[in-house]
């Protein structure tokens, strides 16, 4: 990979794919710009990055907030002088069924965090992504591509970003920025601990059986191989490559498939 002295904006990066990525980039002597809500996580991650003979920048930011997103990059290029890879990482899940929904605001409140936060970020790098010739990367999921039962909103978000990636891709491909979208399936990062339930809060546990999916650091892997060769998009499982085929010819098959994983947790 060919991350060494590379500047990387880095949201989400205080747990799970995004403080595995995080110290990955490090490993590879990378010039970090950690980003999430929590301070003190964040300090944690950045400890272990230094460790790893990366440079640090902690920048504790609420992606919903317009104006920490801008302030996230301003002080990101005031530190390393440029920008040279966003990684769009920031998300939240859910796991419920709409007409359980207690407070529709919580579905809103998910696409905030996982499309908007990510159009800030990309807005406000964009200027200096095009100067360096970099890297915007967003982090999807298989539920953008698809349909999937107690993921209505979650999965609305992220077909959102997926449609503004591939639409921004074309947009400043002649300026020889490049834009790959990851597609995870399910993954072991915590983030189903965290997803909204009925009630709009936390979880509190993952419904998922955890040894049967990948782990965050393998995705993490994954993600940063092919936004290193600058691939289009990056589809991490054998059931998302078939699924994105089938969907073409036999979508009913897809959604039973879609079924039958929330059913199993894997």
């Amino acid at each position: 990979m060919d991350f060494k002295d590379n500047v990387v904006i880095l949201t989400g990066a205080s747990t799970g794919i995004g403080e595995a990525m995080a110290h990955q980039l490090a490993g590879q002597g990378a010039w970090l710009a950690l980003a999430a809500r929590s301070a003190q996580k964040l300090e944690a991650v950045a400890a272990e990055c230094r460790a790893r003979g990366g440079r640090t920048l902690v920048v504790p930011t609420d992606v919903t907030d317009e104006a920490e997103c801008r302030e996230l990059v301003e002080r990101t290029v005031a530190e390393f002088g440029r920008v040279d890879t966003l990684i769009n990482n920031a998300g939240l899940s859910m796991w419920m069924k709409l007409e359980d929904v207690a407070d529709l605001g919580s579905l809103e409140y998910i696409m905030r965090v996982n499309f908007f936060g990510s159009m800030y970020c990309t807005y406000y790098a964009l200027p200096h992504l095009k100067r360096s010739r970099g890297r915007i990367v967003a982090v999807a999921s298989v539920a953008a591509r698809t349909g999937i039962p107690t993921r209505t909103g979650y999965a609305a978000s992220k077909h959102a970003l997926v449609g503004f990636m591939e639409s921004l891709r074309i947009e400043v491909e002649d300026d020889g920025v490049s834009v790959t979208i990851a597609f995870p399936d399910f993954v072991g990062s915590g983030m189903h601990t965290r997803s909204l339930g009925a009630d709009g809060q936390p979880l509190g546990h993952n419904p998922l059986q955890v040894d049967k999916i990948m782990t965050s650091d393998e995705c993490a892997r994954l993600i940063l191989a092919g936004v290193a060769a600058r691939q289009r998009q990056i589809v991490m499982s054998n059931r998302a490559r078939f699924g994105q085929w089938l969907k073409l010819i036999a979508p009913g098959r897809v959604d039973g498939i879609a079924k039958k994983a929330i059913e199993k947790g894997r």
